[in-house]
């Protein structure tokens, strides 16, 4: 998944070394105002076109470089799959895929972009969207929203329904296993 680390306080120092000026590390995006690497302690995930960060601890939980966030995740991997399961989350994507689902792809929150709606639409597939059991419904209705949307352009959709209060992520952390998602696959509804 080439999923990586950035420690911090190591970035700046090695792109100055390889020549890059600070203006344009920050244009860029990795050198924050103080100079400092903008992606610290975070896992490290590489977009279409863009980097993803997850804070291990810390005030901003997402990151992404400046500009779009690019299509679907790992789209080449899945995009001729009959069947695809779509996440909100990377760290959803990543323990999905650990627990034997290579048929994953993730849009990186719960409304699609311009390109990741196309992505969908281009073939006859069934998209099973697997987003948060949120306790202000917001995943639900995401789903919910982006179902009739893609049902309009003849995409067939399931909405699977993971229990209250959690995404796939805490499913699989919680005790959860690949035959009991597979369940809630096979449960999954309109």
């Amino acid at each position: 998944m080439r999923i990586g680390y950035a420690p911090g306080r190591c970035l700046r120092a090695w792109l100055t070394q390889l020549g890059y000026p600070a203006s344009v590390l920050r244009q860029a995006g990795l050198v924050n105002a103080e100079g400092r690497d903008a992606f610290t302690r975070r896992i490290v995930f590489p977009l279409e076109g863009n980097l993803y960060g997850r804070s291990i601890r810390g005030s901003t939980p997402h990151m992404f470089l400046p500009g779009s966030k690019g299509g679907l995740y790992a789209w080449e991997q899945v995009r001729r799959c009959p069947q695809i399961i779509l996440v909100e989350g990377l760290f959803d994507y990543a323990v999905l895929w650990q627990a034997g689902f290579h048929n994953v792809t993730c849009s990186m929150g719960n409304h699609l972009n311009a390109r990741q709606f196309q992505q969908l639409c281009d073939g006859r597939r069934t998209v099973y969207l697997a987003f948060d059991s949120d306790s202000n419904q917001s995943g639900q209705q995401a789903a919910q929203w982006m179902s009739r949307r893609l049902w309009a352009q003849g995409v067939t959709t399931r909405r699977v329904s993971l229990p209250a209060g959690q995404d796939p992520n805490s499913f699989f952390v919680q005790g959860g296993d690949a035959h009991q998602f597979q369940e809630l696959l096979e449960a999954a509804h309109p």
